[in-house]
């Protein structure tokens, strides 16, 4: 078998679907030749089967609240702060904590961003009067199609999903860090560095709360001498907002069966710098957007370049690829960094400094992938089912108000004393939050949006995409009876190596273009180099006995922050799978993208992971 799989043959001549891949996945495991062990995790290897844990007390610390809310985006504090005002406005009695496994509120925050503000007005009406840091109004909007060398301006109209007036450039950690502050002012327990690690359940099933992560763990698995128990927080109602592809959102997905009614959800990897340019070539509110060059038609991509007005001459330029891309030798950071020489793009960073860097994944699914968003005991809010407008590359605004309109089911569930007299000691289910969320404009915004996606999944690329936005949306606004299947998962779309081009990539100059290494040394990264491994392998052997035998090991590209690497082994035969977890940026496109859905990202030791700076 490991000399068949070396071959590198197709996966057509060997003839095998996806079937025949996971059973060869399963052979694999049963080769002879051994790698290092690189997961320790517990979640894989259980301590109650480990020796060196036999002697450890495991019993944890648990506290009461009546809603707990997991993530300090601007889905969970808008969601916080919604409870507060109903709460404060009725003189109830309500105890709402939130935990943030940043260090500090808006540090994994990363965002292009231009907010649309219609969702901070309903929260806020005086949110300018209360200093919400929005300083740049958009005032010139730009839409390019790129070739090589050249540039063709499309029109940007009103009623087009990428018309900005009325917006605002904004940094996103900025106005998530001025969220937590309104949350706090009005009583809101916010607990950042907390890393929400496990769902707890109720013996009846339903949602009991979560408990942070245990600390004190050596990579190896052991526990060191400075070993700590996480605590338990139980709710009445827990509010999970953890962003795109939460990992706790993830289990419940799995557990409670919640996406048994919807498509699979489809994701895209943003990638952003933040730059300080010659003030000569500044020009505050000015947005521009570019699909095209330097991707093909059938790759579905785009970029953003914003002027922010602020103290300094700042420019945001960012690059968002779908993940449902099928070459692996697509690497989406240094796509990112040719674009950026581009003949109508380089000159503004010339003689400029990169000052901020940083990626995330987003949901592209939109309305088709929406899950069952209510269960006992809890909910799902903002980015983690995924209420993004993929054609307005927005989602901040929908998010907020999926955290308030939520958060308003969630207070008349908690006061209502037919529900609370009928389960008062399970896990309540805020169920009206699906019913109000359709009535909102947050539904009706992603209905008219749905097909808009998936029309680019033709052969026609991004020039049907093109050609339905055009004709299409602008003519029935959404109202089309059909809606388009967005088709199998990422990481099902990604083709055998050997059927692919190898991309061919020009070397960054250090002044435009930039190393990944150097990169990811501004966002800040920090984890202890003596914890598990979060990057955690369903088997050790999957990395090189399929990802990198048939695709070439394609997370060493797809990762935006270096933390996968083949390199040779110690006896010069061959190469293992090495794993620099203290690179990882949190982005989740390795859960995503991995062919074999091998890699399970769990979360590291609170108040770990990168340290944006207003991103």
């Amino acid at each position: 078998m490991a000399s068949l799989l070396r071959s590198r043959v197709s996966v057509q001549t060997l003839n095998l679907s996806r079937q025949c891949l996971s059973a060869l996945t399963e052979r694999c495991q049963s080769t002879q030749q051994s790698y290092p062990k690189i997961t320790t995790h517990y979640t894989v290897y259980p301590r109650d089967k480990d020796p060196r844990w036999k002697d450890i007390d495991f019993e944890r610390f648990a506290d009461e609240a009546d809603v707990v809310i997991v993530g300090g985006g601007p889905a969970g504090l808008s969601a916080a702060i919604r409870l507060k005002q109903l709460a404060n406005d009725q003189s109830k009695e309500l105890r709402v904590c939130l935990v943030e496994k940043a260090a500090e509120i808006g540090a994994h925050t990363l965002s292009g961003a231009c907010l649309e503000p219609h969702a901070l007005e309903e929260l806020f009406p005086d949110w300018k009067e209360r200093g919400a840091p929005l300083k740049t109004p958009v005032k010139t909007d730009r839409f390019s199609f790129l070739t090589e060398k050249g540039r063709f301006n499309i029109p940007v109209l009103p009623g087009m999903p990428i018309y900005n007036h009325g917006n605002y450039i904004v940094r996103l950690g900025n106005v998530v860090r001025w969220l937590g502050e309104q949350a706090e002012e009005l009583g809101v327990e916010i607990y950042p560095g907390y890393a929400a690690s496990e769902v707890l359940y109720h013996e009846d099933g339903s949602v009991k709360g979560i408990a942070t992560n245990d600390v004190g763990i050596a990579k190896d698995g052991s526990p060191k001498d400075m070993f700590e128990r996480g605590m338990e927080l139980h709710a009445k109602v827990t509010m999970f907002g953890e962003g795109c592809h939460g990992h706790l959102a993830k289990q419940l997905y799995n557990t409670l069966d919640l996406r048994k009614d919807c498509q699979p959800q489809t994701y895209g990897i943003g990638l952003k710098e933040l730059w300080e340019i010659d003030p000569a070539k500044h020009d505050p509110g000015r947005v521009e957007h570019t699909v095209g060059w330097p991707f093909d038609k059938n790759t579905y991509a785009g970029t953003f370049l914003y002027h922010l007005g602020e103290d300094a001459p700042l420019v945001s330029v960012g690059m968002v690829v779908g993940l449902d891309y099928s070459n692996p030798y697509i690497s989406p950071f240094k796509e990112f960094q040719r674009f950026k020489h581009h003949p109508s793009i380089e000159p503004i960073f010339r003689g400029g400094k990169r000052i901020g860097y940083g990626a995330r994944a987003l949901n592209e699914g939109g309305f088709q992938s929406l899950p069952k968003l209510t269960f006992p005991g809890g909910c799902l809010i903002g980015c983690s089912p995924g209420f993004m407008n993929v054609p307005k590359i927005k989602g901040t605004h929908n998010a907020m108000k999926s955290g308030m309109v939520a958060a308003e089911s969630v207070f008349e569930t908690i006061f209502s004393e037919d529900l609370v007299a009928k389960s008062p000691t399970i896990g309540l289910n805020p169920e009206s939050y699906e019913e109000n969320i359709r009535n909102s404009w947050v539904w009706t915004e992603l209905k008219a949006v749905r097909n808009v996606r998936p029309s680019f999944n033709t052969p026609l690329g991004v020039y049907g995409g093109f050609l339905y936005t055009g004709i299409f949306y602008c003519l029935f606004r959404g109202k089309e009876p059909w809606t388009f299947k967005h088709g199998e998962p990422d990481n099902e779309k990604i083709k055998p190596a050997n059927e692919c081009k190898v991309i061919e990539y020009p070397k960054p100059d250090g002044e435009v273009s930039f190393d990944i290494l150097t990169s990811v040394a501004l966002t800040g990264t920090n984890h202890d180099h003596d914890e598990p491994i979060h990057l955690t392998l369903k088997d050790d052997h999957v990395p090189v006995d399929v990802n990198l035998t048939l695709y070439d090991g394609p997370e060493q590209r797809f990762c935006p922050a270096g933390v996968y690497e083949y390199v040779d082994t110690e006896d010069g035969q061959g190469k293992r799978l090495q794993i620099n977890a203290q690179n990882c940026i949190h982005c989740k496109t390795c859960d995503i993208k991995d062919v074999t859905q091998n890699i399970n990202w769990v979360c590291p030791q609170g108040g770990e992971g990168p340290a944006y700076n207003g991103m």
